[in-house]
């Protein structure tokens, strides 16, 4: 039996709150994923269990610290994914690699909440074209609409051009009311919202009219050069390998691509493959040419997407390794 040790870890008055959270709820978060009883008593939070345990325990608190240092709003995901980060090798601490700030606006600081995130924003700045693979929630547009925000503030280039194929995906456009960009403008909204977050939004209008920021379905895209942009592709699972490749060859002088996708959640046509899955398997070994893939630790939203999507993924094993088996025995 491992011997069991009492340790105690002084918190600052001034972030004790912080790090403890309402009601104890980090201190809670902490006692469930670390295997070590954690009790505070004001400012000192005892720990008892392994050693080793309590050591990684006093670590994980010392990080959780530093990140209420640098103003980071400590919450139950946040507690979880510090505790996630600190599972892996990363060579940077927790705080520096969730403390990048990217964009803020009225208070609000867009930053990247897991290593995923964290490895895929780096990426965007060191590379031309980067792929972001992953399921919902994983910030993989969010963070590329802000690291967009950020190039166009820093003028490191002169537009940005967010696009989306409009897949019919269960609805078809010719039934729904309006003219052409009303029917689209539903494809489009989620790029719309992620923009309203890192900009004025009565600044928004007025970009998009002196095409600062334009926002089009793929199909404008085709027979353009885009010089000095930052240009994202949203919902790529949704291309062809024709307008996969259309799309890459619109990159220009000066210019960055994102292109974002859940290979899970193909809308196109049965017997059609998804230019993304195509350029990933195509693609993979071109300099300049990164792809980032997103799991569920990734996810940010509510804690139960992610336990949604590792269900989906486990439940996806399972079937894949079932289709297999009977492909062998036949």
């Amino acid at each position: 039996m491992a011997e069991l040790v009492t340790r105690s870890y002084e918190l600052d008055p001034e972030l004790a709150q912080a790090v403890l959270g309402v009601t104890d709820e980090n201190l809670r978060t902490l006692n469930e994923m670390l295997g070590v009883d954690l009790f505070a008593r004001g400012t000192t939070v005892m720990l008892r269990g392994p050693v080793e345990d309590v050591a990684h325990a006093t670590r994980v608190l010392s990080e959780i610290q530093a990140m209420a240092r640098r103003g980071i709003v400590i919450t139950a995901d946040a507690v979880t994914h510090a505790v996630d980060i600190m599972a892996t090798d990363m060579p940077e601490s927790v705080a520096e690699i969730l403390g990048q700030e990217i964009v803020a606006r009225r208070g609000k600081i867009i930053r990247p909440k897991t290593a995923g995130q964290r490895e895929y924003v780096d990426a965007i700045d060191e590379n031309t074209i980067v792929f972001g693979i992953g399921p919902a929630g994983s910030g993989k547009t969010y963070l590329a609409v802000a690291k967009a925000v950020q190039a166009l503030q820093a003028k490191q280039v002169k537009r940005i051009i967010l696009t989306r194929p409009a897949v019919e995906a269960g609805e078809k456009l010719g039934f729904l009311p309006g003219t052409l960009n009303d029917k689209i403008d539903p494809y489009l909204r989620p790029l719309y919202d992620a923009l309203r977050d890192m900009l004025d939004p009565e600044m928004i209008p007025k970009l998009m009219e002196a095409g600062i920021i334009e926002v089009a379905p793929l199909a404008y895209m085709r027979g353009r050069t885009l010089n000095d942009a930052f240009v994202i592709l949203d919902e790529a699972q949704n291309t062809t390998p024709a307008q996969m490749k259309m799309f890459l060859t619109r990159l220009g002088f000066g210019s960055k691509m994102v292109v974002t996708g859940d290979i899970s959640q193909v809308d196109l046509p049965r017997g059609v493959v998804s230019g993304l899955r195509v350029a990933s398997r195509i693609l993979n070994d071109v300099e300049d040419i990164h792809f980032q893939e997103f799991i569920a630790k990734d996810v940010v939203r509510h804690q139960l997407v992610g336990r949604i999507v590792a269900a989906y993924d486990r439940y996806d094993a399972r079937r894949a390794a079932k289709e297999q088996g009977e492909e062998e025995r036949a």
